[in-house]
């Protein structure tokens, strides 16, 4: 009797034990806000990393503005330092995370059907090459590829004459789009959304000199699921995400140092 008893509660809670998911399981996903220049990388390490991450795309101020109202991100990667500056100073990142990730370039992209070629120096003929036509550029106020490209352009000399042929959208990856679909014959983006498509062409590089240094800083949002979160961030800084960032275009923070 006994030993029939024993074999019940054996049995019972093995099957318990079946039933219940596995802690790898039932792990909750790492949500990262990450700029929208990202999307080919990211995608591609969040694939190789060993737990589930899934990724939110935007311009880099939509994101932040997103996490001021309480959108669940456990990790922000914005394209430039200020929309990371504005989350740490309302307490909404954990300051002691956040690290430089990655560097990137300025290029000036043209479609399947734009056939003229500019050298990028002060005073270009931007305007002359447009005419009629729009330059595609995420929102000059607001996304960081905007905000880098205005500067650009105002440094060069020749922003007074192009604004009014500004085609903006609300992050750079929709601003490459408009030019590979040949809705607007040039527009202004990241080096590495230029190599992620081959209906564009990279028309020229604009000088570093020309606007602010373009960084990614990374860190995990406070209140996220932080160990999730450190450890995919920790992954991104690994020398294997390193390659894979090299592979579509990004510059490390030690590269030409």
């Amino acid at each position: 009797m006994l030993h029939s008893l024993s074999r019940r509660r054996f049995m019972a809670g093995a099957l318990a034990a079946l039933s219940m998911p596995s802690l790898a399981a039932s792990a909750p996903p790492v949500t990262v806000f990450a700029a929208a220049s990202l999307k080919s990388a990211l995608d591609e390490l969040a694939s190789l990393h060993d737990g589930p991450v899934q990724v939110s795309y935007g311009g880099s101020s939509t994101l932040a503005r997103q996490i001021q109202h309480g959108a669940p991100a456990d990790l922000f990667v914005s394209a430039n330092t200020a929309w990371m500056d504005v989350l740490e100073q309302d307490g909404l990142i954990v300051g002691t995370s956040r690290k430089t990730l990655l560097t990137n370039r300025l290029v000036l992209i043209a479609g399947p059907d734009a056939k003229a070629d500019l050298i990028i120096e002060p005073g270009f003929d931007l305007a002359g090459v447009l005419g009629r036509d729009h330059l595609a550029m995420a929102l000059v106020d607001a996304v960081p590829a905007g905000i880098y490209g205005a500067a650009a352009l105002r440094a060069l000399g020749v922003w007074d004459q192009v604004a009014p042929q500004v085609a903006q959208t609300d992050n750079v990856r929709a601003a490459l789009m408009l030019v590979a679909l040949g809705e607007a014959p040039y527009g202004i983006v990241y080096a590495t959304d230029a190599a992620a498509s081959s209906e564009v062409r990279i028309v020229g590089t604009f000088p570093e000199h020309s606007h602010p240094p373009i960084r990614y800083p990374a860190a995990r949002v406070t209140g996220g699921h932080a160990e999730p979160a450190q450890a995919f961030l920790d992954f991104l800084g690994t020398p294997h995400a390193g390659e894979v960032f090299r592979s579509h275009g990004f510059g490390l923070p030690g590269d030409g140092a």
